[in-house]
């Protein structure tokens, strides 16, 4: 009498493939998400500092308004905006030529005409 091989032997191998595609769904989905975060994440965080900007507005009404902003490793345009409080069509009108892809640290952004 001939024994009858188990569906392990081919469920197993089918069962390993399928995590591995699990996994690397979940990291490719990952690490896209975490670079859309990086453009739409900008907006996110400008809505939970929003109480902090304001607070810094009202501190800054007083003092003189920056003309310029010097950039800062790991700085966006979005972070920027955030930062100085100076709205991020602003800066982009105010400077033309900048490119938001390669912003350099010790790079002058104007704030203010």
């Amino acid at each position: 009498m001939r024994h009858r091989r188990s569906p392990a032997r081919w469920l197993a191998p089918l069962a390993i493939v399928a995590c591995a595609f699990a996994v690397y769904t979940v990291v490719n989905a990952t690490l896209l998400s975490s670079d859309d975060a990086g453009r739409t994440g900008s907006a996110a965080q400008e809505r939970t500092s929003t109480t902090k900007t304001t607070a810094k507005k009202s501190k800054r009404r007083g003092a003189r308004r920056r003309r310029a902003y010097t950039v800062k490793s790991g700085d966006t345009l979005s972070s920027i905006a955030v930062k100085t409080g100076v709205s991020l069509e602003r800066i982009q009108r105010l400077n033309p030529d900048l490119d938001s892809n390669s912003l350099q640290t010790g790079q002058r952004v104007k704030l203010s005409p």
